[in-house]
């Protein structure tokens, strides 16, 4: 394996010389073995993003990844090939998670198999350098594999009573008397509970995912993108307290029935209106904090 790679490395190799045929047989093969186990993991993941809409974020995660290992190829192609043997255990945990996450019917670990054997496979072939300049695109492919349940069930209600106590605390500020018990509120007209889907969560890996591509196009300050990132968490949680708040109001001042009606169908687009409008506002906000310091420090 290191002589093929070092020979596909060799700039002098011509094209139709043993050693690159025998690369090339070694790739298809490989590919076949792959596309044999993974295929169906694949196609279960995509029917995810069709059906579910807080996972439809999948669709631009591996489009997303290539465009950003191409987008910065002039990094890793000047690199030297440089195969190691410590991926191949990287190569044969990630097909332990396969067997165990197929066996066990735990989806995420049999999804997330593919992407260590990535790694695993990127250490074989191509050395540590590789990897290593290739790091980000292959974080990021974990976004497109929805969260587990066993963490799923662990946060879902810490954010389920954050959300309630959010929308309690602002309905008080602007009049609407409300009663809070756990995740249910009591209004004078109805009774809103703060349900698994108003938690967040859901729709906190979209909306990392949309924070992470944000900040790559629009920042080049690697803090600052991380900060985009991080800002998914707590702008999930206030984007779903104002679709409460929002909630209760009109069903103290209007109608109960219609804001509930109001509140499930319009619950998917308005999220992620008042998650972006927040997230442009974080990015104006340090921006005139940069302005700022630029002419405090020009002075």
């Amino acid at each position: 394996m290191k002589q093929t790679a070092e020979e596909l490395a060799a700039a002098d190799i011509p094209k139709g010389s043993p050693g690159l045929r025998t690369f090339w047989w070694q790739a298809a093969l490989l590919a076949v073995a792959l596309g044999y186990l993974y295929i169906p993991i694949l196609a279960r993941l995509t029917e995810d993003w069709w059906n579910d809409a807080d996972a439809s974020h999948g669709f631009l995660v591996l489009p997303f990844s290539l465009f950003v290992a191409w987008h910065t190829r002039r990094q890793w192609q000047p690199l030297p090939a440089r195969p190691s043997w410590l991926g191949i255990p990287v190569v044969a945990a990630s097909l332990g998670l396969l067997i165990v996450g197929v066996l066990g019917a735990e989806y995420f670990l049999s999804r997330s198999s593919l992407i260590f054997l990535l790694a695993g496979l990127t250490i074989c072939f191509l050395g540590w350098q590789y990897f290593r300049a290739v790091l980000f695109p292959w974080v990021f492919l974990f976004l497109m594999i929805p969260i587990p349940a066993i963490i799923l069930n662990h946060i879902t209600l810490p954010l389920q009573l954050l959300a309630s106590q959010i929308a309690s605390t602002a309905l008080e500020l602007v009049g609407v008397p409300v009663l809070r018990e756990g995740n249910v509120m009591q209004l004078a007209s109805t009774s809103l509970e703060v349900a698994e889907a108003c938690s967040g969560i859901r729709s906190l890996l979209s909306l990392v995912t949309l924070a992470v591509i944000y900040g790559y196009f629009l920042e080049t300050r690697f803090s600052r993108r991380v900060l985009f990132a991080l800002s998914a968490v707590p702008i999930a949680v206030l984007a779903n307290g104002f679709r409460v708040v929002g909630t209760g109001l009109l069903a103290h001042y209007w109608n109960p029935e219609r804001a509930e009606g109001f509140f499930h169908t319009f619950s998917g687009w308005l999220i992620f209106v008042l998650a972006m409008l927040m997230l442009f506002s974080l990015d104006h906000v340090l921006k005139l904090v940069d302005r700022w310091r630029g002419k405090r420090g020009s002075t």
